[in-house]
């Protein structure tokens, strides 16, 4: 499988070995992004590509051997924002999914309270509601600070780095979004309380 790469032209290195260290790490550079991306050779392109265009532009200067280590920490950033990005647009997929298919249950149905009943459906669709809800009525740093922990799954050192705050504002962002959250909710489905 071959893909023509182009570089921008403001991105042109003028220094040989960078140009051949470009070639060298391309396929296997290639080979790692359609592996983090399913397969996609058109977005694996591109993330190489824009990659290797950021290493010659910003670091053409920098030592023959810190190229390797800059390329896959440009590259490996890359991927993993388009990661978070597809993991956020999940999160709001999951509620404020469209109801164009009436057949196929929406995938907010499965927070709700499982036991039977006729009132099941009204309450599942009311209950998405308000979890949308509740979480726009979290202060900015807040609902960061719960997506990107209960969410994303990462670190409070992580987050931290993300939001640029300390670890110590990370926990209490974090603490008071659950304490509004089980607030607000709590009272829609007491399932929720041990959230």
């Amino acid at each position: 499988m071959s893909h023509a790469f182009t570089i921008p032209l403001d991105a042109v290195s003028s220094d040989p070995a960078l140009d051949r260290f470009c070639v060298e790490v391309r396929p296997r550079a290639m080979r790692l992004a359609l592996l983090e991306t399913a397969g996609n050779t058109h977005l694996a392109a591109d993330f190489v590509q824009d990659s290797l265009a950021k290493l010659i532009s910003n670091y053409r200067n920098k030592p023959a051997d810190e190229w390797p280590p800059l390329f896959y920490s440009i590259l490996r950033n890359r991927i993993t924002d388009w990661h978070r990005r597809k993991k956020i647009e999940k999160v709001f997929d999951f509620f404020f999914a469209s109801d164009e298919d009436e057949d196929l249950a929406a995938p907010w149905e499965s927070l709700a309270d499982p036991a039977p009943g006729p009132d099941h459906a009204l309450s599942n669709q009311q209950l998405a509601g308000r979890i949308a809800d509740a979480l726009t009525s979290l202060s900015v740093r807040q609902r960061e600070a719960f997506l990107l922990r209960e969410m994303e799954g990462l670190s409070i050192a992580d987050t931290a780095r993300v939001m640029h705050v300390s670890e110590g504002s990370v926990k209490t962002h974090h603490l008071r979004a659950l304490t509004r959250l089980r607030q607000l909710l709590q009272s829609d489905n007491p399932f929720l309380g041990g959230m």
